[in-house]
């Protein structure tokens, strides 16, 4: 190598592919890791369904439920708040007054939830009348398939779980949309304004019952769910029933270099940091703690949002078992807060200020702020936090870039960074860059994936 060329490579920062450093043993596990992360998608489309999975996956890892006890080092276990958020913790072998390193992510994503009182018919058509949940682009849901995913709870505390439309054979529903022919004034409207969320309403049938007079479409519906799952419309009312895109998780490209599937946002970076905590072998030095929350589309709020107080009453619980205080604790703590990043995509230049944006397989996005329109609601990480995290990656060999969220005054848009960040953890983001997220079919890249996975590897080992 010249001189002028090691001084470039020395005084330049450019983002690099990162399968020109990735060795065949790499390119085998990052493909055996991927192999998994579908599978995770496909049985987590919900965040109930991913909360179910994520224990399903860390008690087959030895994790057990906590309940009080003192942790000794090398102790696995893990809570979980209504069926929707999850806290996993390895005991590692400094004491709890060393704080945690802590892996914070969401598990839910943009759907379709269904109204209280949903089911209808209009011109001889069954259909379901819904409200949307997050930020989504209401023309990107029609005229696809849906599958429904969701809880019933019956009066007598009993309760149901429906998955319709994702095994082969199963019925899907749908939106309709208006044909070209008819749209040319629906075609003349901002595309924000040609499709009204009251009108995101669910085809499900059309078959009349049989002996009655009225309601017969809409009886043929209920009638199905009732021999199906023993349920009755009153019982909608109090469910949770969400319309999520129908299909598994696919690899996109012929090279098939790509994951294309529903739900990657926040769900990539959740396995992401789950994975790391289950494949870690022994006693790590640090205490570890992944944190797979719910809410975060819609502001982190609630008692399954990271706003809550859960986080909060499993550290106390935790620290109370040895005597340490726990505000002390979380005071020695420090964070990677992971959410997805927006890769930069060649069809929207205009969207991106592409210096700035992280670029599909150039590895996971350290993003020291997020926010909108002067960096509000933003937590900002120090130049010190920084630094620190990046030589981590570098040392341990992670594939990383910078990143940020599009152009200054376009938009914006948050993560839970801020909530972790208030309680005086320092707490940068990190994530994974996404092609079309929030859309109904989000696209990452296998190495971004696995680069994301191996900087939550290298923040739990490193001193």
């Amino acid at each position: 190598m010249s001189e002028t060329a090691s001084l470039r490579d020395t005084l330049l920062y450019q983002k690099k592919n990162g399968y020109d450093a990735l060795s065949s043993a790499e390119t085998v596990a990052m493909n055996e890791y991927c192999e998994g992360y579908k599978a995770y998608l496909d049985a987590g489309k919900t965040e109930r369904e991913a909360c179910r999975e994520t224990v399903r996956l860390a008690e087959e890892a030895g994790f057990v439920a906590y309940t009080g006890q003192v942790l000794q080092p090398g102790d696995r276990v893990y809570a979980v708040n209504n069926d929707r958020y999850c806290i996993l913790m390895i005991a590692g072998a400094a004491p709890l007054s060393e704080g945690f390193r802590l892996s914070v992510a969401h598990i839910d994503s943009p759907r379709l939830d269904l109204k209280s009182v949903p089911v209808y018919e209009d011109s001889d058509l069954c259909l379901l009348k819904t409200h949307y949940y997050g930020g989504i682009r209401k023309y990107q849901w029609v005229a696809t398939p849906l599958a429904m995913h969701g809880t019933v709870t019956l009066r007598d505390g009993s309760r149901v779980e429906i998955c319709i439309g994702e095994e082969e054979g199963d019925p899907v529903f749908t939106i309709t949309d208006l044909l070209p022919h008819l749209a040319q004034e629906q075609g003349r409207k901002p595309l924000a304004d040609a499709y009204n969320g009251e009108n995101l309403n669910v085809l499900a049938g059309s078959l009349p019952y049989a002996d009655e007079d009225s309601d017969r479409i809409r009886m043929t519906f209920l009638s199905l769910l009732h021999s199906t799952y023993g349920i009755t419309e009153r019982d909608l009312i109090t469910a949770e029933i969400s319309l999520v895109p129908a299909g598994h998780a696919r690899d996109v490209g012929l090279d098939r270099s790509l994951i294309g599937a529903y739900g990657q946002d926040d769900r990539v970076c959740g396995y992401a940091a789950l994975r790391a905590l289950l494949d870690l072998e022994g006693t790590p030095d640090n205490n570890l703690i992944c944190i797979l929350a719910d809410k975060e589309e819609i502001g982190s709020e609630g008692i399954s949002g990271m706003q809550s107080q859960f986080f909060d009453a499993f550290v106390r619980r935790v620290c109370h078992a040895a005597g340490v205080c726990a505000d002390g604790c979380i005071a020695k703590s420090l964070c990677l807060s992971a959410d997805v990043a927006a890769a930069y995509d060649p069809n929207f230049p205009e969207a991106f200020e592409k210096r700035n944006s992280a670029l599909a397989n150039c590895g996971v996005a350290l993003v020291k702020f997020t926010g909108a329109r002067g960096k509000s609601g933003s937590s900002d990480a120090s130049s010190e936090l920084f630094a620190r995290i990046a030589a981590i990656m570098d040392e341990a060999g992670v594939v990383w870039q910078s990143g940020e969220l599009g152009r200054v005054d376009l938009g914006g848009g948050g993560t839970v960074a801020k909530y972790v960040a208030n309680r005086n953890i320092p707490t940068i983001d990190v994530g994974t860059p996404v092609l079309s997220m929030h859309a109904p079919f989000e696209v990452t890249g296998k190495l971004d994936c696995y680069m994301t996975f191996k900087a939550f590897d290298a923040f739990n080992r490193a001193k």
